[in-house]
């Protein structure tokens, strides 16, 4: 009986990215190409499952074991701070958290700084190590306008290519982290299959140096 591996992957354009990936390591699952709405595929022989999940919530299935393994974004594990193995950078799905204000933006240190954000805990710990005193506005979208509408000083946020911030006249004034997509394992699972796993690891490791 071969050992299974449940993979929790992110759905989208990396999830996407990270199954080529996974198929160039030796783990097809050709069935995950039909145009279909199943969200769960398997490929015995190969011993995986694959389900898309949304990517905030990878971590949440790694961590609770109904996934063994599965890829997120540095910003979720960053953010959630998930009891999980986090075991390869796979270099892909690169962008930073960022802080940006308005053009011309001076920060008045007399005062409390209004950051706006979903990465409450990013931002949070982020202030805390340069002893600036914030109020956090948690936000779950279009972060942007927070500034404009001056609900907010600044806003803490993931930035591909500023083309968002930059079209509603905002531009980045710190980087706080670099984000990519790591490949994380719960921690029962690599105890117990942790020769699947570590096979796996070091074949995507190979594409990530190549």
């Amino acid at each position: 009986m071969k050992t299974m591996l449940n993979v929790a992957l992110p759905k989208g354009r990396l999830g996407e990215k990270v199954y080529a990936m996974f198929e160039k390591a030796g783990f097809p699952c050709p069935s995950i190409k039909e145009n279909n709405r199943k969200l769960i595929f398997e490929n015995e022989e190969c011993g995986v499952r694959y389900f898309w999940v949304k990517p905030s919530d990878v971590a949440i299935y790694v961590e609770r074991g109904a996934a063994d393994i599965g890829v997120a974004g540095k910003d979720i594990l960053l953010e959630y701070e998930p009891e999980v193995y986090e075991l390869l950078d796979l270099n892909i799905g690169k962008c930073r958290m960022a802080v940006a204000a308005k053009q011309g933006f001076r920060d008045d240190t007399d005062k409390t700084l209004r950051v706006a954000t979903k990465f409450s805990n990013i931002a949070g710990q982020y202030y805390l190590s340069r002893g600036r005193d914030i109020d956090i506005i948690h936000l779950n979208g279009s972060i942007e306008i927070a500034p404009i509408l001056g609900l907010s000083d600044v806003i803490v946020d993931i930035v591909e290519t500023g083309a968002t911030l930059r079209e509603n006249n905002l531009s980045v004034i710190e980087t706080i982290v670099p984000i990519s997509a790591r490949f994380i394992s719960n921690k029962a699972s690599y105890k117990f299959k942790s020769e699947a796993i570590d096979k796996l690891v070091s074949e995507l490791a190979k594409q990530v140096e190549g």
